[in-house]
C-alpha cells in the first residue's frame, strides 16, 4: 500500500503537482492517466526514489518492495540469465535457479537464457524486464508503457498475466483498451492533482467532465450571489433601520467561498487536409513479392485493391512483414515481383515508425515544420504547430529535448502540410497519450480519403477497420469485414496460444500425466533434436547476415574517410563516385538489419513452438 500526501513538484515555472494525494490500497490495480508531460513518469520516479518532491511526501509500509518496469529498457549483462539475476535481492544474488524458474514460466528456454538480451524481440525484452521484477518478489508493480512495440499476441499474453496479478499495480499506457482490461481503478493527473475512481477510463473521463461542469456552474452562481450581496450592502449601508441586515450580509459575504475559474485545458483537435479524388479506385497491388532471402520471401503473391475511402488495417505478429508491406506501398522499398499502381491523382500522406529519426535535434518544432515542404510558409508552419499543441514559445523548443509523444505530434503535424487522399500509417499511436490518440482517431474517422494503417491498438481496430490485411499462419489473408467479425469468424488461434499463457495447456492422448518417466524422457529427447534441426539453418543465416553487416560497415567507414580527403582536395568526380558507394553501403547495412530482425523473429517463433511442447511435456 502506498500513501501520497500533498505532493508538490515543479520544473522551472511549470507546476506538475500541487498538493496532490493518492492512496493505493491492497490488491488494487490502478491505471494512471494524464497527458504527455503532465507528470505520470515523474510520479513513478518519485515513488521509487529516483526523483524528489518539492513538498509533501510518499509513505510506504516497512519492507514494502516495488518492482519498476520502466518504459526504456536497459540491459547490461551478456546473457538473459545474468540479466535476470540482477533483479535478485542482495541475500539471494547467487540463487540462479530462482531466476531460471521465472524465466521458464515466461517462455524462455534453457538455451535462450544463455543468449544476449539484445537478440530478442521487443516482446521478449519486456518479459525479461518483468522477470527481473518478479524474482525480487515485489509488493507492487510499476509498469510504464509495457505494450510499446508489442504485437497483438504479446499484448494479449501480458493482459492475461496482469489480470492474474494479486498484489498492487500502477500502470501507464496509451492503449485505453489494454488498460481497461487489466485495471480495477483509474487515477488521473487532473489539474495538478490526482483523482482516483473505481472503474475504467470511460467512467473516469465522464466523471471528470461532470465535476468540471459542476465546479463552473457553482462558481457562476456564487459570483452572481456575491454581486447581489455587494449591491445590497452598497445600497443600504447608510440606512440606520437596515443596519442589522447590512451587517448580516457583510458576514455572509466574508464566508462565501471564492472558486477560481477553471483553466481551459487545451486539447489536440485537428483534421487531415483532403485532396479531392473523383475516381473509384485509388490503389491496386498485383502479385507482390518481396524478401531478403530469395528462398523465403516475406511477401509472396499478394494482391489488393483499395477504393477511395477504404479503411484497411494491417495486423499480425511482429517481424512478419507488416511494416515491409507499408514501405512497399509508400515507395520506400521496391518490389522484387508484382506491380503497385496508384491512380494518377493519388496523393499520399505517409507516417512511418522510423520517421522520427529523421527529425533534426538542433531544429525547433517550428523550423522542422517549416522545412518539411517548399510550399510551407512561416504562418502555415505556426498554424500547424498550434494545431499540434506547440503554441507560442512551445514551437521554439528544440527537437532534441522533446519526449517521444511530442516527436510523434511533430510527425503528425507534417502530414497536415499537404492535402492527401490516401494515408499510410505505421503504428501512429506509439508514444501518444490517450487524449492525442482520441484526437487522431477522430481525425481519421472524418478523413474523406483512404487509410491503410498498421496498428496493434484494438480500440482503433474496432473503431476504424472495415477490411483487414492479416499476417497469420505464415501467409497473408485479406479479410473483408470488421475486426470484430474477424475475431468471431477466425480469431488469432495458435498465435496467442504460442505466446505461453499459463492457462493455454492442451489435453490429449499424449498428456504427460498418462506417460511414464521413460516415455517423457524419450519424447523430450525427440523434441530437442527436432528443435536443433529446425533452428540450425536460421542461426547459420543470422551469422552470415551479421558478417555481411560488419563488412559493409567497414566499407562505409573507409568510404567516409576517402570522402573527407576528396572534399579537402576539391575532387568533384571522386566525391560523386564516393557518394554512390556510401549510399550503396548504407543500403546493404539497412537491408541486413531488416533481414536480421526477420530471421530473429522467425527463429524465436520456431523455438517458441518447440519450447511450448517441452513445457507441456514437463508440466
Amino acid at each position: 500500500m502506498i500513501s501520497i500526501e500533498n505532493l508538490s513538484k515543479s520544473y522551472g515555472g511549470r507546476v506538475l503537482f500541487d498538493r496532490a494525494s493518492l492512496k493505493v490500497n491492497r490488491g488494487e490495480r490502478i491505471g494512471l492517466v494524464g497527458r504527455n508531460g503532465h507528470g505520470k513518469t515523474t510520479l513513478f520516479r518519485m515513488i521509487v526514489g529516483q526523483e524528489t518532491a518539492d513538498g509533501g511526501g510518499i509513505s510506504l509500509p516497512k519492507n514494502y518492495r516495488i518492482g519498476y518496469v520502466a518504459q526504456h529498457l536497459d540491459f547490461k549483462e551478456e546473457t538473459v540469465l545474468k540479466e535476470g539475476m540482477r533483479g535478485l535481492c542482495a541475500a539471494e544474488r547467487d540463487h540462479y535457479w530462482k531466476v531460471e524458474k521465472v524465466l521458464a514460466g515466461l517462455g524462455f528456454s534453457t538455451r535462450d537464457m544463455q543468449r544476449p538480451p539484445g537478440l530478442f524481440s521487443g516482446g521478449y525484452q519486456v518479459r525479461l524486464s518483468l522477470a527481473k521484477v518478479l524474482v525480487s518478489e515485489p509488493d507492487m508493480l510499476l509498469l510504464d508503457e509495457p505494450t510499446n512495440f508489442l504485437d497483438i499476441a504479446s499484448i494479449w499474453w501480458i493482459s492475461g498475466f496482469l489480470r492474474q496479478w494479486s498484489r498492487e499495480m500502477l500502470l501507464i499506457t496509451h492503449d485505453r483498451g489494454f488498460m481497461d482490461q487489466v485495471v480495477t481503478h483509474i487515477a488521473g493527473i487532473h489539474r495538478r492533482g490526482i483523482r482516483k475512481i473505481a472503474g475504467d477510463t470511460g467512467k473516469f473521463y465522464q466523471q471528470m467532465a461532470q465535476e468540471d461542469e459542476i465546479h463552473e456552474k457553482t462558481r457562476i452562481n456564487q459570483e452572481r450571489r456575491k454581486k447581489e450581496i455587494e449591491q445590497f450592502i452598497s445600497r443600504f449601508r447608510a440606512k440606520a433601520r437596515l443596519a442589522n441586515l447590512v451587517q448580516s450580509r457583510v458576514k455572509t459575504l466574508a464566508k462565501l467561498e471564492t472558486k477560481e475559474k477553471l483553466e481551459k485545458l487545451k486539447t489536440l483537435d485537428f483534421s487531415f487536409p483532403y485532396k479531392p479524388f473523383e475516381a473509384k479506385q485509388i490503389l491496386s497491388v498485383e502479385g507482390l513479392r518481396f524478401g531478403y532471402d530469395p528462398e523465403k520471401p516475406v511477401i509472396d503473391g499478394f494482391s489488393l485493391t483499395v477504393q477511395a475511402g477504404d479503411r484497411v488495417a494491417v495486423v499480425g505478429k511482429n517481424g512478419k512483414g507488416k511494416t515491409t508491406l507499408l514501405r512497399l506501398l509508400a515507395g520506400s522499398l521496391e518490389p522484387q515481383e508484382g506491380k503497385i499502381r496508384y491512380h494518377a491523382k493519388a496523393q499520399m500522406g505517409i507516417y512511418e515508425q522510423t520517421h522520427t529519426r529523421t527529425l533534426v535535434d538542433n531544429r525547433t518544432v517550428e523550423e522542422e515544420t517549416l522545412y518539411c515542404r517548399p510550399d510551407v510558409d512561416l504562418q502555415k508552419a505556426r498554424n500547424i504547430c498550434g494545431a499540434m499543441l506547440f503554441e507560442q514559445d512551445q514551437a521554439l523548443k528544440k527537437i532534441g529535448v522533446l519526449s517521444g509523444g511530442e516527436k510523434s505530434r511533430v510527425m503528425l503535424g507534417k502530414l497536415l502540410a499537404t492535402p492527401a487522399n490516401i494515408l499510410l500509417l505505421d503504428e501512429p499511436t506509439n508514444h501518444l497519450d490517450m487524449d492525442a490518440c482520441d484526437a487522431l482517431l477522430a481525425a481519421l474517422d472524418t478523413f474523406e480519403g483512404a487509410v491503410i494503417m498498421v496498428t496493434h491498438n484494438e480500440m482503433f481496430l474496432h473503431a476504424l477497420a472495415e477490411r483487414l490485411v492479416v499476417f497469420q499462419d505464415g501467409g497473408i489473408l485479406v479479410f473483408e469485414g470488421t475486426y470484430q467479425e474477424f475475431l468471431d469468424k477466425k480469431g488469432w488461434g495458435d498465435d496467442t496460444e504460442a505466446e505461453g499463457s499459463s492457462e493455454s495447456g492442451r489435453e490429449g492422448s499424449d498428456s504427460p500425466a498418462r506417460m511414464s518417466r521413460k516415455e517423457i524422457r524419450r519424447k523430450r529427447s525427440g523434441i530437442i533434436t527436432a528443435r536443433s534441426r529446425a533452428m540450425a539453418p536460421l542461426e547459420k543465416a543470422m551469422a552470415r547476415v551479421e558478417d555481411e553487416i560488419e563488412a559493409a560497415e567497414r566499407q562505409l567507414a573507409e568510404h567516409n574517410r576517402q570522402m573527407l580527403d576528396a572534399s579537402q582536395a576539391g575532387d568533384g568526380k571522386t566525391i560523386q563516385d564516393l557518394s554512390k558507394k556510401i549510399h550503396d553501403s548504407q543500403a546493404v547495412i539497412d537491408r541486413g538489419f531488416d533481414e536480421l530482425e526477420r530471421l530473429s523473429d522467425e527463429l524465436e517463433s520456431v523455438r517458441r513452438d518447440f519450447d511450448e511442447q517441452l513445457r507441456l511435456l514437463e508440466t
